[in-house]
């Protein structure tokens, strides 16, 4: 009789079933967590009608004074009030985090603690962009409060405890795994939430995710629901994201990020290809803003930026996050890859709220060359430009390059959304002037075994975008 065979299970699949009560770790936190309500005036944009009598009536003048005071046609103003979560981060000097959202153009902001207290509470400051507000308020004895946790160690399936006020209920406990991390949610430039099914709702905004240490990993902000209550999925603001938000509100009562002073777009399949990358990776600097740090030609249009002060840049929207985090005035390395080649440049970092003002500022170009006859080539028509060719389409003087006269609404180019009055700057990264610049440079490209071809277009006043095109 043959013996059964042994089953070997994994030590990693050897799963813990979770804490057999999470009562003694919520019993020490529940005093940290507040409920937060807000007041709000908000003109209705009603008005009451001015009574008045009948035309020619003798008692006009006794409904002027008696009803005049009473119906001058003041707008009707109504009090808004909202609910929302936050947790104590310094109790000795009254200081508590919760969500921008939940306070956003508040009048009144009153925190309620777990004891049945009430106190008054001042915005130091709020962040939009992170969705994250510091509150303080003046306790007459300290106040239990928590501390922040490193959410970088947490590992997808981790235990995690949720406390907040969900529908104004008030300290409710609510206990899930980490479902997954880095989610983009599109609600602002920095999304890099954790996302939970521990029960979060409409009114947890602002609490605490904490860790099975009792320490804050995540700042509970939102949740995705046809129905308004929670289907098991919600997500956290990550405190290595929200760390340094908050304590530059509580130094400066804003934030102060750092800035580089580029336009970026994704680098696809097709743009890795055209520029002999082995993978997509990276963000693509497709302009440099004017008057920006790197103003000075330490980067340039067409350069993939792959490493940011020793950080990996695998995705465009790793850039912008990891530049915020940086310092004002950090001189630090940037690896790009220019012309097949990596280089390391050293930039120092603007200030990303003062250099938000020139975001739509233009690159400088050149004088231009004078027209020259119209070549084909990829279903576009060519020419050089000229006085005349920019009056017809608009393009700035500042513009320098090649004109698109014609696209063919079958070619690749016109699938790509080239029009007419874009202007070709560049095509692998190398200078074009003339229509034979470009016929050169794509016959050198399908030399070199290439099937796309990557084009920095100008748009009619200088703004840039990089485009691959078919050349097969």
């Amino acid at each position: 009789m043959l013996a059964s065979p042994t089953v070997v299970v994994p030590s990693y699949a050897q799963t813990n079933p979770g804490p057999a009560s999470v009562a003694d770790l919520a019993e020490g936190l529940l005093d940290a967590v507040v409920n937060i309500s807000t007041s709000q005036n908000v003109d209705s944009g009603l008005s009451r009608p001015r009574l008045q009598a009948p035309d020619g009536s003798p008692f006009q003048d006794f409904f002027d004074e008696y009803f005049g005071d009473r119906q001058q046609g003041v707008p009707r103003n109504r009090k808004v009030s909202s609910l929302g979560s936050g947790f104590v981060i310094d109790g000795e000097n009254g200081i508590i985090v919760t969500n921008n959202h939940v306070i956003e153009g508040a009048d009144e902001i009153e925190v309620n603690f777990a004891d049945g207290s009430k106190l008054a509470a001042e915005l130091v400051g709020a962040d939009s962009k992170t969705d994250l507000a510091v509150l303080k308020v003046k306790p007459v004895t300290p106040l239990t409060e928590v501390p922040l946790g490193d959410s970088s160690t947490m590992r997808i399936g981790d235990w995690v405890m949720a406390i907040g006020n969900p529908f104004g209920l008030g300290g409710t406990v609510t206990v899930g795994i980490i479902s997954a991390r880095g989610r983009d949610i599109n609600s602002g430039p920095y999304d890099n939430f954790i996302q939970t099914d521990a029960a979060i709702n409409r009114g947890n905004s602002g609490g605490p995710l904490f860790n099975m240490n009792g320490e804050v990993i995540g700042i509970n902000t939102a949740i995705i629901s046809p129905s308004g209550g929670s289907i098991g999925i919600g997500f956290a603001v990550p405190t290595e994201l929200a760390l340094n938000v908050i304590n530059q509100l509580r130094e400066f009562g804003e934030t102060r990020r750092g800035w580089l002073g580029v336009r970026i777009q994704p680098v696809t399949e097709d743009i890795a290809e055209s520029l002999g990358m082995d993978e997509a990776r990276g963000a693509l600097v497709a302009g440099i803003i004017r008057g920006g740090p790197v103003d000075d030609g330490s980067i340039e249009a067409g350069d993939v930026i792959i490493r940011f002060d020793g950080k990996d840049i695998d995705a465009m929207r790793d850039l912008p996050r990891v530049v915020a985090e940086s310092p004002v005035g950090n001189a630090v390395d940037v690896v790009v890859i220019r012309k097949g080649e990596e280089q390391t440049v050293k930039v120092t970092l603007g200030r990303l709220e003062d250099g938000e003002q020139l975001a739509s500022a233009e690159v400088e170009g050149d004088d231009l060359p004078d027209a020259a006859a119209p070549v084909v080539t990829l279903g576009m028509t060519l020419a050089e430009l000229s006085d005349d060719i920019r009056q017809e389409y608009g393009i700035a003087e500042d513009v320098e390059g090649v004109v698109i006269t014609e696209v063919d609404p079958n070619s690749a180019a016109a699938e790509k959304r080239i029009e007419p009055g874009d202007v070709i700057a560049e095509i692998a990264q190398e200078e074009v002037t003339t229509p034979e610049d470009v016929i050169e440079r794509i016959a050198a490209l399908k030399q070199d075994g290439r099937r796309n071809a990557l084009l920095m277009l100008a748009g009619r006043t200088g703004e840039l975008r990089f485009v691959t095109v078919r050349m097969d």
